[in-house]
């Protein structure tokens, strides 16, 4: 049966969260610094916790040696086994050896109120640091994680959390400006990271972090916390606007509809848990050039070309309608898009290109010259033919399409027309190897589109 003080030992570790053996520990030293404060005798002392007793015995302890020069740590060989003989035996006394180690009990009774003072104070230290490690420790594994608080108070704009039976601190730049709090509300954050200092272990929240958005997608899509559907990133301007890029690593899962879910129950409620910020759910997909223009949601792009693959630019073309919402309100659109698919993106509408491609046009322009020669002039028209070539691409996207296939976007089809598929049942006729070799369509979207041409067909030959 456990002694009171070993019970009061167990009892406070719990409490603190701690092992009873840092609080033994604490106890040990507590007592050795009260008894060299008392005793001041020069004396190696020692203490150990008496688990039967519940007592803290105390030791001096003494090398032995074969000549004594300090009689307060030192003690002969000769006096030693002397000293063992009458209690332990011939056997015992001649087994001493130099170097040895030998205890010699002292008593704690003496110590009084102010080593017992001393000893209180260097205990509630001991504990309290431990306390501390323990609580870095436990929160630095859990960095990323979402945490329910409560509000417990304000200072200097940062909000004070209580989290389970610890303070936190939620400064105002991890602050949402689209959110208010008042004294015992709850709120769910997100552990950004834990800093060490002279007051403890301070635990910093985030509530823009784009971690607390991707968490809040695990708990709300079973899909994603199974892995069917991965998040491949996340950017936020918190209280504004958030993207998210999905991917599904199965062929008949939706990664964006298992993102919205039934009637856009799934991403509301994630919307109002950020109390109103907005969140567009794109699809990843490896093709940069694609991931752009899914990216660039809820605008519509016409045309994505690559200026500088090292550099990582791009040039998105828009109808002149379009601009103002691919670009977004302070261009925040264009700006999350960037930030989602690392991409440097120059955003331009048709009357801009085309304004573009008539200047660069005006300025290739050469005036007759009768002394100009034959191959400046064979230069001249190369150049003025590749503008005029430029100009008709970009007038390219206002030309009707021959023919439509359902589910397949006009942009598509234009691809197939100019890889001399001139008509529907011309691509139904194709393999899907021969579609997918055309550029800027793949595997996945070859079978769409032969699936879309040869219903259609299959349904104009019943009519």
């Amino acid at each position: 049966m456990s002694n009171p003080l070993q019970q009061t030992i167990e009892a406070l570790a719990k409490e603190k969260g701690i092992e009873p053996d840092v609080v033994i520990s604490a106890i040990e030293e507590a007592v050795a610094t009260a008894s060299r404060k008392y005793y001041k005798t020069g004396e190696n002392l020692k203490t150990r916790f008496n688990t039967e007793t519940g007592q803290v015995d105390l030791f001096a302890l003494k090398t032995v040696v074969e000549d004594v020069t300090n009689a307060a740590t030192e003690i002969s060989i000769t006096e030693a086994r002397e000293m063992y003989r009458p209690l332990y035996g011939d056997e015992v006394a001649n087994s001493i050896e130099l170097g040895d180690e030998m205890e010699f009990p002292k008593p704690t009774e003496v110590l009084g109120r102010i080593a017992a003072q001393t000893a209180k104070q260097v205990i509630f230290q001991k504990v309290r640091e431990a306390e501390r490690e323990h609580v870095f420790a436990e929160y630095n594994e859990r960095i990323g994680e979402v945490v329910n608080g409560t509000v417990k108070r304000f200072e200097n704009g940062d909000i004070i959390l209580e989290i389970g039976r610890i303070e936190a601190v939620l400064p105002r730049k991890e602050q949402s400006r689209a959110e208010s709090y008042t004294p015992q509300d709850r709120v769910r954050t997100v552990i950004k990271g834990v800093n060490r200092s002279a007051k403890g272990p301070q635990i910093v929240l985030s509530r823009t972090d784009p971690a607390l958005l991707i968490k809040l997608f695990e708990q709300e899509v079973p899909e994603i916390y199974d892995g069917t559907v991965m998040i491949r990133g996340a950017v936020r301007e918190a209280g504004d606007r958030a993207k998210v890029a999905v991917y599904s690593r199965e062929r008949d899962v939706d990664p964006v509809g298992a993102c919205v879910g039934m009637k856009g129950t799934r991403v509301q409620s994630i919307i109002r848990e950020l109390r109103g910020e907005k969140i567009d759910i794109v699809e990843w997909s490896e093709d940069p050039v694609a991931f752009v223009t899914n990216a660039l949601s809820p605008a519509k792009v016409q045309r994505v070309s690559i200026v500088d693959d090292r550099d990582r630019v791009m040039e998105v073309i828009v109808e002149d309608k379009q601009l103002s919402l691919a670009i977004g309100k302070k261009g925040q659109n264009v700006r999350l898009a960037a930030k989602l698919t690392g991409w440097r993106i120059d955003i331009k509408s048709e009357e801009e290109k085309r304004r573009e491609v008539e200047a660069q046009f005006g300025e290739l322009e050469i005036p007759g010259d009768s002394s100009s020669d034959a191959s400046t002039d064979a230069a001249a028209e190369q150049s003025a033919a590749k503008v005029e070539a430029s100009v008709a691409e970009a007038e390219a996207s206002d030309t009707p399409v021959p023919y439509t296939l359902a589910g397949i976007g006009e942009k598509t089809v234009r691809k197939l027309v100019e890889a001399g598929l001139a008509t529907q049942e011309a691509v139904a006729a194709a393999s899907a190897e021969e579609l997918a070799a055309i550029p800027g369509i793949g595997d996945k979207t070859a079978e769409k589109i032969l699936a879309a041409a040869r219903g259609d067909a299959s349904e104009s030959g019943q009519e």
